[in-house]
């Protein structure tokens, strides 16, 4: 508590609202410190090694169902990125958030964040410390940005237990789908075929791939 004690001087307030210009010219290490919510800098829980590696394998099975998605269809590009700054909206304060896992259409962008529109799959991995702030503000603001798909990943301890797929219907999300760790796999079939292999998601405190 005596950190927070010296640090709570007036003139250590964010002196101004960030906006996008100001938040492409803020040093990177402090960008990838914070995320901002109607321009206000907002501290970033710092995931634990499970949940880094949650979203990593995730990534991992979203990116091999892109690949197959492309060659089958031919429809356009689709990547995937973990921890991508999204930027939800600039108007009329600077809502920029960093989902643990993110599909997007299109190349990727070196200039600036991801504008949501871009964005077909927005992943969060809850934690105790984020539980509230991924099913609840993150929910609603991703909504209101109109990001189609919200999916919540579940952990018990080591490992996913579930995830919940949202979809969003008219700016809201309603639950499309809950799938369980309690089978090999799981074929998520919208918004394109992804195959869940449940084995790679559990021992997730150790840093290699299960395959």
């Amino acid at each position: 508590m005596t950190g927070v004690m010296e640090w709570a001087r007036a003139e250590n307030l964010q002196p101004e609202p960030i906006t996008l210009d100001i938040w492409k010219r803020l040093p990177r290490n402090f960008r990838q410190l914070v995320e901002v919510v109607n321009g206000d800098a907002v501290r970033a829980d710092i995931p634990t090694v499970a949940h880094r590696n949650a979203g990593r394998r995730l990534s991992s099975m979203l990116e091999t169902a892109a690949e197959k998605h492309m060659n089958r269809y031919n429809d356009g590009w689709l990547f995937v990125a973990t921890d991508l700054d999204v930027l939800l909206w600039d108007t009329p304060r600077t809502t920029l958030r960093r989902p643990d896992v993110t599909m997007f259409c299109g190349e990727p962008n070196d200039h600036g964040p991801m504008p949501a529109s871009r964005v077909k799959i927005a992943v969060e991995v809850v934690s105790p410390t984020t539980e509230r702030v991924d099913t609840a503000d993150k929910t609603a603001e991703y909504a209101l940005a109109g990001i189609p798909w919200y999916w919540l990943v579940h952990m018990d301890g080591e490992r996913v237990a579930c995830i919940d797929i949202h979809l969003l219907v008219l700016r809201q999300y309603r639950m499309h789908r809950r799938i369980r760790a309690d089978i090999e796999s799981t074929l998520v079939e919208m918004p394109i075929e992804i195959r869940i292999d449940w084995h790679r998601l559990t021992g997730l405190l150790l840093g290699g791939s299960h395959h």
